[in-house]
């Protein structure tokens, strides 16, 4: 049940690559997600891109900052970039991923 959209109600079925960083203390980190050739960009089902929305069966994550890709002035990705300042926001969404990558078969690589 865990899925992402980027217009309400319009599922994502592109793959992101997701990159995350987190504080030497554990209090804070970041989640970079970049899709490539994403269904959002569509002209078919591009409505308004309001944001990233991180959804599963406890409820919803939402981030604002969503960039667009473009490639000789064709869009070609979407950039999302979530921020979490708290532990609990951390372990929230690492639940969040858990359930992503587990519907999606999405491997986690440690950095060396």
């Amino acid at each position: 049940m865990a899925k992402i959209q980027f217009s309400r109600g319009i599922n994502e079925d592109v793959i992101p690559e997701v990159r995350l960083t987190r504080s030497r203390t554990g209090d804070s980190g970041t989640a970079t997600f970049v899709f490539t050739n994403p269904k959002a960009l569509d002209q078919d089902v591009s409505d308004d891109i309001t944001g990233m929305y991180m959804i599963d069966e406890e409820g919803e994550i939402i981030t604002r900052e969503v960039k667009a890709k473009f490639v000789n002035g064709k869009p070609e990705g979407l950039e999302a970039v979530h921020i979490m300042k708290s532990s609990e926001q951390w372990e929230r969404f690492m639940r969040f991923m858990e359930r992503y990558a587990g519907e999606n078969d999405l491997g986690f690589n440690k950095a060396q």
